[in-house]
């Protein structure tokens, strides 16, 4: 094993580190991969989201128009996320995810492939406690494989590990943050064209009030997270070894709390057809496995749209950790449409 202070064999271990990149670089792309049965019903094991489209052929059928069950967007974006780790497999974590889109409906059956761009680079300020590490803005775009359709685009910010802890990058570009206003206004024109959310009507409540905010009492514990990782190929080896984190604790990938999250907000909201993109995702605290995880949700902004509602959610998760309380975890802005 090598020790904090070990320079890296880049023969043995390609990385990359925050010293190995430079903005403008396209990464190695990970394998396409192929969303079936089988994943979306390990992923439902996991995290356990009710969404009515993603469970149920009939009606994913009747709200969509199109044959087949749509795959869960939460997976999908657990498939592009893990795709996008050929930039970090020396994460020490992931501070935020902004602009994500989520274009193309994908089914089951359908094979996603994810390409990885640097566009920013910035050391942190160094101490002399830890080693020295630096923030990388990836840009991040998911496709259908079949005819090329884009599923999802979106950036995120990783600190990641130095490979040669003398060296000085220079890098300190201004990385930016997620702007955690949202504007319905503008994603009325990104609801699936044709879609009929009437079959979802009579689950759905009609009565959350434009700045209410609901808390789900059932409470959630975090478990199966290196099964999560690995289903999405989530090369980290923060998430799969507690020797790999400075921590010395297994940290649980971002998007399993994420996960978890949605699973809360459909459980509120029963009437949502899906999730078209978050605004912003902040996290704000570490998660690790066997955290007990609570939700609140607020509704920010309600309107109509294309025959159904359009919602603007901020979603609010704490942990409870070995019996104490770890503090907030989650901030996420998000905007949904159904019933």
């Amino acid at each position: 094993m090598l020790s904090p202070m070990s320079t890296p064999d880049p023969a043995v271990d390609p990385g990359p580190y925050f010293d190995d990149l430079t903005v403008g670089q396209v990464l190695e792309p990970a394998p396409a991969v192929t969303i079936d049965e089988g994943e979306a019903a390990v992923y439902q094991a996991i995290c356990g989201d009710p969404l009515a489209t993603a469970l149920s052929a009939p009606l994913s059928e009747a709200v969509t128009g199109m044959p087949g069950r749509l795959a869960n967007p939460a997976l999908v974006m657990h498939i592009s996320i893990g795709q996008s780790t050929v930039a970090t497999q020396r994460v020490i974590a992931n501070l935020f995810y902004r602009g994500v889109v989520l274009g193309e409906a994908i089914r089951l059956g359908e094979t996603l492939y994810t390409t990885v761009e640097i566009r920013g680079l910035r050391e942190t300020t160094r101490r002399d406690d830890r080693p020295p590490r630096g923030l990388a803005l990836l840009g991040i775009r998911t496709v259908r494989v079949d005819d090329g359709a884009p599923v999802v685009d979106y950036e995120r910010c990783a600190m990641l590990r130095f490979r040669d802890e003398a060296a000085e990058t220079g890098h300190a570009d201004d990385l930016g943050s997620s702007d955690p206003d949202i504007d319905l206004t503008a994603w009325a024109d990104r609801v699936p064209v044709g879609w009929d959310p009437s079959p979802l009507a009579d689950v759905a409540d009609m009565d959350w009030d434009v700045g209410e905010t609901r808390v789900d009492l059932l409470r959630d514990t975090v478990t199966a997270a290196p099964e999560l990782a690995r289903l999405s190929q989530n090369l980290a080896p923060v998430h799969r070894d507690a020797a790999a984190n400075e921590g010395g604790r297994r940290l649980v990938y971002g998007g399993h709390t994420i996960g978890l999250a949605q699973a809360s907000l459909v459980r509120r909201m029963p009437g949502t057809a899906t999730v078209l993109g978050w605004q912003s995702c902040d996290h704000p605290g570490p998660v690790f496995e066997g955290d007990v995880l609570s939700c609140r949700h607020s509704l920010l902004e309600e309107q109509e749209a294309v025959g159904g509602r359009l919602r603007a959610v901020l979603t609010e998760v704490t942990a409870e950790r070995d019996g104490t309380d770890a503090g907030p975890v989650l901030d996420w802005r998000l905007v949904t449409w159904g019933a």
